[in-house]
């Protein structure tokens, strides 16, 4: 398996702005042929854009890939004193797209992410950015706020007590927990180098603030599901039957909201499809793709 430094080659760290904050550093790698369609990869919380490595390689061979740590993630500034939400993210990404000069983009995004991508969708159905989203895939995620159930350690870290559950949290927690929500477990060595890059500038230190998203999703949940329901661009929704937070009730949800849903169910897949199983992830996300002639 390939080394942290090696998923840092093809990367760079840029200043991005934040309004009402400081200029933060910001953790970007894309690879593959400009030429090729534009594919923006999200993460989820807590990990990162390492998230994407078992599919990198195949993906950069058809499109022009791009992904990011978001701030509080990863190889990212992890500052203590921001107010972390959906919209900051948003606007970070529309900055990276703007630096690349990206005017049409295709997203893959996984869990926090997905949520991302919402808000990105909700400001495109206003017409207010200066690119376009032409399809999504998402994986695992809260998109229905409803039907999320979350496991005990995101319910810690929203409690009144959450700054220092994450100030106790190690190794041994976070790979209990991982193993808790993925089916097919993740290697002790991915997941140490999962461990190292959120514990990065001290990452878990930030833990209970990025968790407020479970609250954020709630107050914004008609602007976020309605951004899916009223999506007219093509969207696939690949999920992890086995996932004890967003499995199959929020596969389910997508498919009684959703008008003509394109879902797939991964049978014995848990919260990370990409990790536990990245050849099905692949091979279903190609065939979308494919199917609407975005890739031949």
């Amino acid at each position: 398996m390939p080394t942290l430094t090696d998923w840092q080659q093809d990367s760079y760290f840029q200043q991005f702005s934040f309004a009402k904050e400081a200029d933060y550093s910001i953790f970007v790698k894309h690879a593959g042929d400009t030429n090729n369609p534009a594919l923006l990869l999200i993460h989820g919380f807590p990990t990162s854009s390492y998230d994407w490595q078992p599919i990198w390689q195949s993906l950069s061979a058809q499109f022009h890939v791009i992904t990011l740590d978001m701030i509080g993630f990863g190889l990212s500034d992890k500052p203590t004193q921001f107010h972390y939400s959906f919209a900051a993210q948003a606007n970070l990404i529309e900055q990276i797209l703007a630096s690349l000069k990206i005017t049409n983009v295709h997203i893959l995004s996984h869990d926090y992410g997905n949520t991302v991508t919402q808000e990105l969708l909700a400001r495109q159905q206003l017409n207010q950015p200066n690119y376009r989203i032409l399809s999504t895939v998402l994986l695992n995620g809260g998109i229905f706020p409803e039907v999320i159930h979350p496991i005990l350690i995101q319910r810690l870290l929203l409690s009144p007590l959450g700054f220092l559950v994450a100030k106790r949290m190690g190794f041994k927690a976070f790979k209990r927990n991982f193993d808790t929500i993925c089916t097919i477990n993740i290697s002790e060595s991915e997941l140490q180098k999962h461990w190292q890059l959120i514990k990065h500038h001290q990452g878990e230190r930030v833990f209970h603030k990025l968790i407020q998203y479970m609250k954020e999703r709630k107050v914004n949940r008609d602007r976020w599901v309605n951004a899916l329901i009223d999506n007219p661009t093509p969207m696939r929704f690949i999920n992890g039957l086995d996932d004890p937070i967003s499995g199959q009730d929020m596969l389910e949800r997508y498919e009684t909201l959703i008008d003509t849903p394109d879902t797939i169910s991964l049978h014995d897949i848990g919260h990370y499809p990409q990790l536990e199983a990245p050849s099905l992830v692949l091979k279903h996300a190609m065939a979308f793709w494919q199917r609407h002639q975005i890739i031949g």
